[in-house]
């Protein structure tokens, strides 16, 4: 069995130590994968004041850059989007984003239907709104 580290070239880079994903025999389990973008600290649909809180978001815009890094990371592993069998969702504000989140990772997840578990929590590290933690086929 191979326990390879697995690094993206055009996913953002991991705030921790760890790798982007890990692949174990022919799974492939993605660390969790927020919305923000390569070589820089910009998170697409945050607004931030001078102190780093967040003064609007657009949940929307996150999804498709979560599910687009989550879509990096597979690809850059051998993977695809349609091997994708389980998610789960962390979301900051489930009342609020959980009818938009759904309906944008309905049109993601159109083919292919992952099994799924939508969890809210108080935070995350970085001043996000939604994170994935994902494992897939190879």
């Amino acid at each position: 069995m191979s326990n390879d580290r697995i690094n993206s070239s055009k996913a953002p880079e991991p705030v921790g130590a760890y790798p982007h994903a890990r692949k174990v025999g022919n799974l492939l389990f993605l660390s969790g994968v927020g919305p923000r973008e390569r070589g820089t600290k910009k998170i697409p649909g945050v607004e931030l004041d001078d102190s780093g809180n967040i003064v609007s978001y657009d949940i929307e815009t996150q999804c498709n850059s979560v599910f687009q890094n989550i879509k990096y990371i597979l690809e850059d592993a051998g993977s695809s989007w349609d091997n994708v069998v389980d998610v789960q969702v962390f979301l900051t504000n489930m009342k609020d984003d959980f009818k938009t989140y759904n309906r944008v990772y309905a049109e993601w997840f159109k083919d292919n239907q992952p099994c799924r578990t939508t969890i809210e929590i108080n935070c995350l590290p970085t001043p996000i709104a939604i994170e994935l933690k994902v494992i897939a086929t190879i």
